[in-house]
């Protein structure tokens, strides 16, 4: 196949596609907004991008002064940061996001649902104060038509931490969900709602009342919502002006 050499336009436009339209770049920079910087949480969120290519994209961001690499702050190995400049692509990944979910979610094919993709995204987003507060809550996920390995999965709740397991981690569990990948997606995503899932019976909830409540939370936020929320107030001013 032969390199991309540019469009070899002037257009700004062009110019900037240059840079982050290249395939997994834009989501490579969605995982960097959500505030990840370590390479293997990066890998987490683009699970079929070779480790290989995430590092050669980072390198061309780092190389566009969009991305720049540091030391560690804890522990060896390097750390990934947006510049200013990665920053203000914020409200650009927002807008793709924004688009995609109202003209092409409710076109999702099978293929995409992807249940290990779907719990780590939970587990990066879903309001931690959604769950009581003063004590450590475990979720259950049950997803039985999947492979041995993926059936279960533990969100925890703790200390105003969330941590995603895929080993039983020996507490006791406050809430279990049962359902397939593709309910739990639809759901995440705003095309089906809870009490809709629960009258076809593809979901399914064990837990007092508290818990169950608590759970219809995770869902209550529109998906955009839970898109990363940029912290830098004057930028977003700047950008919309």
């Amino acid at each position: 196949m032969a390199k991309f050499r540019g469009y070899g336009q002037f257009c700004p436009v062009a110019m900037a596609a240059e840079v982050i339209s290249e395939r997994w770049t834009l989501l490579l920079l969605r995982e960097l907004l959500y505030g990840h910087t370590r390479f293997n949480e990066l890998k987490r969120g683009v699970p079929l991008m070779s480790p290989t290519l995430l590092s050669q994209r980072l390198k061309q961001l780092e190389c566009s002064n969009i991305v720049e690499r540091r030391r560690a702050a804890k522990g060896p190995g390097s750390e990934y940061h947006l510049t200013e400049s990665g920053r203000q692509l914020g409200p650009i990944v927002e807008a793709v996001s924004s688009w995609g979910l109202r003209w092409l979610q409710h076109e999702m094919p099978n293929r995409n649902v992807d249940i290990a993709l779907l719990m780590w995204d939970m587990r990066r987003s879903v309001r931690k104060d959604a769950m009581p507060a003063g004590r450590r809550t475990v979720v259950e996920f049950f997803c039985p038509e999947q492979a041995a390995a993926k059936r279960r999965w533990w969100l925890v709740f703790d200390k105003g931490e969330v941590d995603l397991c895929i080993k039983d981690p020996g507490f006791e569990v406050d809430l279990s969900v049962e359902s397939d990948a593709r309910t739990l997606t639809d759901l995440w995503m705003g095309q089906i709602s809870i009490d809709a899932a629960l009258r076809a019976e593809t979901l399914r909830l064990e837990g007092s009342r508290e818990q169950k409540a608590a759970f219809r939370r995770w869902f209550a936020l529109a998906v955009v919502v839970r898109m990363p929320q940029w912290p830098w107030p004057e930028l977003a001013g700047r950008v919309a002006a």
